[in-house]
């Protein structure tokens, strides 16, 4: 049994089953998502959404939705749903839905008078694949299955009107056919476990409506192409499987793929468990490396995001290989101590904050390494990124004669808050931002705290009197007794004491310039970080948290393959 079911009262109210989404991604960055009901109501929902770098490099939604009907004694039951204008949905397939259970595998449950159909839908983990697996529990009379293919083919960001432009001619393949109805795009090859008969029947499905999109002020009407139908016998007991690909398949394989697929899978039998599985959805393989999406279904991989996530992800399941993977992989784009803020995007290195987040996830791997192994893996990034933070870089960051680090470039929004209309930073912050100058200094002293212990005494000796002229300049310039808070950013004489959530992050590092409790106030940190590092320098107090990962998944996650 799942953790997480949805039973018939539920899935039959489309005011609740239309609001709950789901999402399911895998390793080469195609997706599927829709809701409980499998109404698609956002533009960015299909069955199978895949990534194509020859294209534009941006998503596409090739399979949108994947009608079935169930056939017995000439009598038609259509388990799809689509909403058109005048709130009208054709079909109601969602009244046949008795169970929607997330286990290892979501699966549906339908009921049609005497017919009781489960389907359950799985993305391969590295191939634009989608496989989906109907098993006949009851049925007391012969039945058939018939299935239509809604075909968008576009960019996931756009929306298809019908046109003289899509080509409905198809080609047969084995159990199946192959077709591609605009001429840049890939074959979609759309293949059964068993010999199916194809009947074409090409028309434009018109004002398929999406509301999520009406609601967000988006055009949100589309023609769906359907070039025909499939049709084939379904009995009980025997699974039938459909594959929906980029990739000829060779369909006497779709069932032990789906069990070589579902042995990959953690089941979702617990609290904790959700969360392994869903963290892992945002692993993608790239071609130049592993790396992790920000996000579905916008977004793509964002460094600063990437390298926050990093040890929650793999850390807390024990998998230190593709953590550091996926870290190398971000590393390997430094370029004058920046990282870009966009992977596949290099030219944007406008994210002041992005390469001192490689020293808070190196902070956590910890856990997991010695100090000297760490130092020698990566001294040469970390060196060179405290070298370009202090002599100076681009977007104008340096460091300042007080050991703040300065950053600011007219135009350009350089810290994580980077909304832009019209051109223009929503909230510049430009000059000395809290949370840069809390991630400076947690850097200089984590590197020194590594750099002690594999006896790099040249590192130690060019950095070791600055954490104190950081910490000092910090207090001085940022705390504020009389407010009992930081500022958020100082920019010249101009002092912004707006409450953002900037002094927390200033507040949650290892090493933090608020380690020691000023004298009568009320600070945001007070010195209880464990370890003492008043060995190494008399007159400083350094101070370390260990950071407890959380407990083990009740299965075992092997690292992803490189």
């Amino acid at each position: 049994m799942g953790y997480l079911n949805f039973d018939k009262d539920k899935l039959v109210n489309l005011a609740y089953s239309l609001e709950r989404e789901t999402l399911r991604t895998n390793r080469a960055g195609a997706y599927s998502s829709t809701t409980l009901a499998g109404c698609n109501t956002r533009k960015y929902h299909g069955l199978l959404v895949v990534r194509l770098d020859e294209l534009d490099g941006g998503k596409h939604v090739l399979l949108s939705s994947f009608d079935e009907t169930v056939i017995q004694h000439e009598a038609q039951f259509n388990l799809g749903i689509h909403k058109y204008p005048g709130d009208f949905y054709e079909p109601k397939g969602h009244k046949y839905i008795r169970n929607f259970e997330f286990d290892t595998i979501p699966k549906h449950t339908f009921r049609v008078g005497g017919v009781v159909l489960t389907r359950t839908r799985m993305l391969v983990e590295n191939e634009n694949q989608l496989l989906v697996k109907y098993t006949l529990e009851q049925a007391n009379s012969p039945t058939r299955m018939r299935f239509r293919p809604f075909l968008a083919f576009r960019n996931v960001h756009a929306l298809r009107k019908a046109n003289l432009m899509a080509n409905p001619k198809f080609t047969p393949v084995e159990n199946g056919i192959r077709m591609k109805i605009y001429e840049d795009y890939p074959e979609l090859y759309m293949q059964f476990s068993q010999p199916c008969e194809f009947v074409p029947v090409p028309d434009w499905y018109k004002n398929i409506e999406y509301m999520k999109e009406q609601e967000r002020g988006y055009e949100f009407q589309e023609d769906l192409f359907v070039p025909g139908y499939f049709e084939v016998a379904i009995e009980k007991g025997k699974p039938l499987m459909f594959s929906a690909s980029t990739q000829l398949q060779k369909p006497s394989g779709f069932n032990s793929q789906y069990e070589k697929e579902k042995k990959l899978r953690i089941p979702r039998d617990s609290f904790l468990n959700c969360l392994f599985n869903s963290a892992r959805q945002f692993i993608w393989q790239r071609k130049d490396g592993i790396d992790l999406i920000a996000g579905y279904p916008w977004y793509e991989s964002s460094t600063r995001q990437t390298l926050t996530a990093l040890p929650g992800i793999f850390l807390s399941q024990g998998d230190v290989k593709t953590f550091e993977a996926v870290l190398q992989s971000n590393i390997s784009r430094l370029k004058n101590g920046l990282l870009p803020k966009y992977a596949g995007q290099e030219s944007y290195r406008d994210a002041a904050d992005a390469p001192l987040l490689v020293f808070t996830a190196l902070q956590k791997l910890g856990q997991f390494k010695t100090a000297k192994v760490i130092w020698k893996t990566y001294s040469a990034s970390l060196n060179e990124i405290l070298d370009s933070y202090r002599s100076g870089t681009d977007f104008n960051i340096h460091m300042q004669e007080d050991g703040l680090i300065h950053a600011k470039k007219s135009g350009v929004a350089l810290t994580w808050m980077d909304e832009y209309i019209d051109g223009k930073p929503v909230t510049p912050r430009g000059g000395l931002a809290v949370e840069i100058n809390a991630y400076w200094y947690n850097a200089v002293c984590y590197a020194l705290q590594l750099a002690t212990a594999a006896g790099d005494k040249s590192f130690v000796e060019r950095w070791k009197e600055l954490p104190a002229k950081i910490e000092e300049a910090f207090m001085n310039r940022f705390w504020s007794e009389e407010k009992g808070m930081l500022a958020d950013c100082i920019d010249g004489n101009f002092t912004d004491w707006s409450v953002r959530p900037n002094m927390l992050l200033a507040a949650s590092l290892d090493f933090s310039p608020l380690s020691r409790e000023p004298s009568g106030t009320n600070c945001l940190r007070r010195s209880a970080f464990g370890h003492s590092l008043r060995k190494m320098w008399p007159t400083r107090d350094f101070r370390v948290k260990k950071w407890s990962i959380l407990p083990k998944p009740l299965i075992r996650v092997p690292p992803i393959p490189i």
